[in-house]
């Protein structure tokens, strides 16, 4: 896939020409982060915290692709596929821009957690670490040098952060409300 035909840097082609300066990565992980936080799915609230991270009011293309995305995410945490797909620059985008994209993604998602994290004393000591360590992750942009072992860092730090919001959805995800029993009068 080249740089020019992968989802990031379309949505970042669409990002910037509707005059948002905001990273694909950091919309993504703001979304996954509000999600795994039991913001629930509802299109209104993600379209306002959008919103906020963009500086306005999404222009009609950039909401249908909000909405998409959201549909995406939900696919991905609800469904019986459990992987989550992090929109990244290509694998033939230069390592330090993957990098700099996954710090971003961190920082989104970590915002998107902090915002709609109900009771963050509740989670297990495994959600806290992985929470610390995605703020770490946010920290080291520039860690990584273009070569094979930075290569295989990159993508151990990648893999790790794509389960990350798996565990996080599965602990603070609301059980289903009881269906209302019928009354038998």
């Amino acid at each position: 896939m080249t740089i020019q035909k992968s989802p990031y840097h379309a949505f970042a082609t669409l990002l910037t020409s509707s005059g948002h300066n905001v990273s694909p990565a950091e919309l993504h992980g703001l979304l996954l982060g509000r999600s795994c936080a039991g913001a629930g799915f509802d299109a209104e609230g993600w379209l306002i915290d959008a919103a906020e991270l963009l500086e306005n009011e999404p222009e009609d293309n950039v909401r249908s692709a909000l909405i998409g995305l959201q549909e995406m995410v939900k696919g991905e945490l609800t469904g019986d596929d459990v992987t989550v797909v992090l929109l990244l620059p290509a694998d033939d985008t230069p390592l330090t821009e993957r990098a700099a994209a996954l710090g971003q993604w961190c920082q989104g998602f970590l915002s998107g957690f902090g915002l709609n994290c109900r009771d963050s004393s509740a989670l297990s000591n495994e959600a806290s670490e992985v929470l610390q360590d995605l703020a770490a992750i946010s920290q080291v942009q520039d860690a990584l040098e273009e070569s094979d072992d930075g290569e295989n860092d990159y993508m151990e730090v990648m893999e790790y952060v794509r389960i990350a919001p798996l565990l996080l959805f599965s602990e603070t995800k609301q059980p289903p409300a009881p269906a209302a029993k019928p009354s038998l009068h």
